[in-house]
């Protein structure tokens, strides 16, 4: 099994910070003000839309590019604009980029070369065997699949070592089945420690399989950034909310009343809230948070069937309701006709509450305590 830069070496950690990073491009503001420490040999997952910031970020992390403003600092040292060559960093991107006139072995080899390693083609067979690509070490790259293809850009970027590893959207090219188990594998792979990772991602999904720490980015701005878990289960933000929720958060538009919330329709929900708020709020339910069969204490809710979808071991249902279109995810295989009336039910704890400028003012009480992984 491969054990990192040298067997039994335990590599040194090393901390990047960004100070004020500002990116500009023309008139156009790419990257704002951001502030952000990454946690030495943990992964921090770069999460956001596409145009969110995330490559523009990574380029700057890398040394590839220069940002408009402020720093980029290493273990205290700044390093802003000093080019990706005189750094120690490894990045895989999208696209499959391999030598291609180089076999699968000379391929993993060329690190370890350069940096005049000893035993070279047993490192290359330990790092081909943990990527399952032991079997093609003779072939070009363009006699491989694109998943064997992206193994062998993820086998090289392991070869070299590096403090800083940075994966944009690595996966995104991949067939459903690739990327499930590329992820898995990944989420091994990472556990160890040997680099802090930056891994970018439009997949809420991925980012908690990935766990770590999460950075929510949204339109240049970074938004939220903490322990995976934590971020997920107490979004700072609508904004947030809506970027970390697959399938979208439920969000309902709602009145605070004597006792909790007033819903369309004039439903009430019980819920201890922060004084003073008042005014208008926003309901926000994940969808697994709805279900069809009720536990003592549920709010009920009638429903109409407008889609149900069969994903996977989970049905999603989508449905109008008093308070408008909601999507539910039930657990099981559940054939529910269209048109049909339902009736979805949920737990008031299991609700979050945005005020009227869509910060954060609760959220269930298990999640507000959810620490990281």
């Amino acid at each position: 099994m491969y054990e990192g830069p040298g067997k039994g070496v335990r590599k040194e950690e090393m901390q990047l910070a960004l100070d004020a990073v500002v990116k500009r491009v023309g008139p156009q503001t790419w990257l704002y003000p951001m502030d952000m420490a990454l946690h030495s040999g943990a992964v921090t997952v770069l999460l956001g839309a596409t145009q969110a910031g995330k490559t523009s970020l990574m380029r700057i992390m890398a040394g590839l590019d220069k940002p408009s403003q402020g720093r980029v600092l290493v273990d205290g040292r700044d390093v802003t604009g000093v080019p990706v060559r005189e750094r120690n960093v490894a990045m895989v991107y999208q696209q499959f980029i391999n030598y291609p006139s180089l076999t699968v072995a000379q391929n993993i080899a060329s690190p370890l070369k350069l940096r005049g390693e000893k035993n070279i083609e047993q490192r290359v067979r330990q790092i081909a065997e943990r990527l399952h690509i032991d079997m093609f070490l003779q072939r070009l790259p363009t006699e491989l699949s694109g998943g064997q293809q992206q193994r062998v850009a993820l086998a090289r970027a392991l070869a070299k070592g590096a403090p800083l590893m940075l994966l944009d959207e690595p996966l995104v090219n991949l067939d459903y089945k690739l990327r499930e188990e590329l992820r898995e594998e990944l989420t091994q792979l990472f556990a160890a420690g040997d680099s802090t990772v930056v891994y970018a991602t439009t997949e809420p999904g991925e980012a908690l399989l990935l766990g770590g720490y999460t950075a929510v980015l949204h339109e240049g701005e970074l938004l939220q950034y903490g322990p995976t878990a934590e971020v997920f289960h107490a979004p700072n933000s609508l904004r947030v909310a809506r970027a970390f929720s697959d399938p979208p958060m439920n969000l309902v538009a709602a009145d605070v009343g004597g006792a909790g919330l007033i819903l369309p329709g004039g439903q009430e929900l019980a819920l201890a809230l922060p004084a003073p708020l008042a005014g208008s709020v926003t309901l926000g339910l994940r969808a697994s948070a709805l279900r069809l069969q009720p536990r003592p204490g549920d709010v009920a809710l009638s429903a109409q069937v407008q889609l149900s979808e069969i994903s996977g071991s989970d049905t999603f249902v989508h449905a109008e309701t008093p308070w408008g279109e909601l999507v539910a995810q039930i657990t099981g295989v559940n054939y529910l006709a269209l048109g049909s009336r339902v009736t979805l039910h949920l737990q008031p704890d299991d609700a979050y509450v945005f005020d009227a400028a869509g910060a954060l003012v609760r959220a269930p009480q298990r999640a507000a305590s959810a620490g990281g992984r």
